[in-house]
């Protein structure tokens, strides 16, 4: 059973061991946690399949999770659902390292939280938006308008073809 403060580390040590091409799933379901000391995921569901390279230990994952944003129109939190996947190499030595710089830890304990807070957080859209059709805020009076309507209206266009508008 993995540490329930440490739930992104396991042991990969009998993985060193195989054959090369001999790889193992480490199912993961994490009620809530929050990664980074700031980043909080619910309902995280996942699987991490280790593999023995001739050059490491590579990592594929697969993960989705729930987390609380704001939405970019209406300034309401509301719940995002995130699915992302990635995978890594930890290399046995210096010279097989790849471009993320991973290398296998010598106590053989994998710990993937940094690598899935990253991740996860690539995840969300810039600008999320609660829904589709979000009205936003009223300009003027700052009234959510997915509530109610305020009723103020954006002025009329100060132009020469504005009367033909209403031809239309």
């Amino acid at each position: 059973m993995s540490n329930p403060r440490k739930p992104f580390r396991f042991n990969v040590g009998f993985i060193i061991h195989e054959e090369v091409g001999y790889n193992h799933d480490f199912p993961f379901s994490i009620e809530k946690f929050t990664l980074g000391g700031d980043f909080e995921l619910r309902n995280i569901e996942g699987v991490v399949n280790v593999g023995k390279t001739p050059q490491g230990l590579i990592a594929q994952a697969d993960f989705s999770a729930e987390t609380t944003v704001t939405c970019a129109r209406c300034l309401t939190d509301f719940t995002q659902e995130l699915d992302w996947s990635f995978t890594e190499l930890f290399a046995f030595d210096q010279r097989s390292i790849s471009e993320s710089g991973l290398l296998l830890p010598e106590d053989a304990h994998l710990d993937l939280e940094d690598l899935l807070r990253e991740y996860a957080l690539l995840e969300i859209p810039i600008s999320p938006v609660c829904k589709p059709d979000c009205k936003g805020l009223c300009p003027e009076c700052g009234q959510n308008l997915n509530e109610k309507d305020c009723g103020h209206r954006p002025p009329e266009p100060d132009s020469p073809f504005a009367k033909l508008k209403d031809l239309l």
